[in-house]
């Protein structure tokens, strides 16, 4: 996969909070086969700043890219990120501007004006946002060149929440990266994703919070894995009525006592 003229490895991008240990969030990381992690300025600076979590995530051997979690408005978020850019030497950023503090839904207004500064700084954006068509075409005239709709709100598990509009979205911005990011739950829900022809899936807590992280982190790498290779092969589309999958044609007729 290729994102902002980086090729990545793999398509499926690991959030790094929640996690019972360091140790269990190198090996999942590891386990997934993930190409990009994702981390807060906030986690970074709470866990030893340099000397802590940082290192731990430079070995990992992944892309990191910084996120803005839990800013409000257009200015945190861009604060947030400035600072994100010294600190990990980046300027990637995912960009979250959160409007409702019970969905976690991205505020659509200070987002895309949040987004506009960012691009013109010379960050490389991934916005978090909605399905909404008129958001995103505002997200991309700003300068971005990555979308990241929610698939439900944040560590919820719902998975594909709104299936229509995001095979509309997807249907109508061909050629942009869109990466599901937030609601999944299961790996099936990151196959299903995929399947629909999204670039990518990002997800966090169904990894850190799983009974066995490690495996998990597996199964999604494979799911994530499986559902764009089948999207690839070509889907089979879906039929109203049964079609027999055995050919009819020189089948024993028993009634006449002959073949077709």
């Amino acid at each position: 996969m290729r994102l902002y003229d980086v090729d990545v490895s793999s398509r499926l991008l690991l959030g790094t909070a929640q996690y019972p240990s360091p140790l269990v969030l190198t090996d999942a990381i590891a386990a997934s086969g993930c190409g990009v992690i994702t981390v807060s300025l906030r986690r970074e600076t709470a866990n030893g700043g340099a000397s802590g979590f940082w290192p731990l995530l430079q070995a990992t051997g992944a892309l990191i890219l910084p996120n803005t979690a839990g800013c409000h408005s257009a200015r945190e978020a861009i604060t947030t990120a400035q600072m994100a850019r010294e600190v990990f030497g980046t300027n990637w950023i995912k960009l979250e501007v959160i409007g409702n503090a019970d969905t976690l839904q991205p505020d659509p207004f200070a987002l895309v004006d949040a987004a506009r500064i960012l691009c013109a700084d010379g960050f490389v954006v991934f916005p978090y946002t909605t399905e909404d068509l008129i958001v995103v075409e505002r997200l991309l005239d700003a300068g971005c060149r990555v979308l990241m709709p929610w698939g439900a709100p944040i560590g919820s598990g719902r998975g594909l929440r709104h299936v229509d509009a995001l095979t509309a979205m997807r249907g109508h911005f061909r050629s942009v990266p869109l990466i599901i990011d937030a609601g999944i739950g299961a790996p099936s829900q990151a196959a299903q994703a995929m399947e629909m022809g999204f670039d990518a899936v990002l997800l966090n807590t169904a990894v850190a919070k799983a009974g066995d992280p490690v495996a998990m982190a597996r199964a999604f790498g494979q799911a994530v894995a499986a559902g764009r290779l089948a999207f690839e092969a070509g889907l089979m589309p879906p039929r109203d009525m049964a079609v027999p999958s055995t050919p009819v044609l020189r089948m024993a007729d028993l009634g006449l006592g002959g073949l077709r």
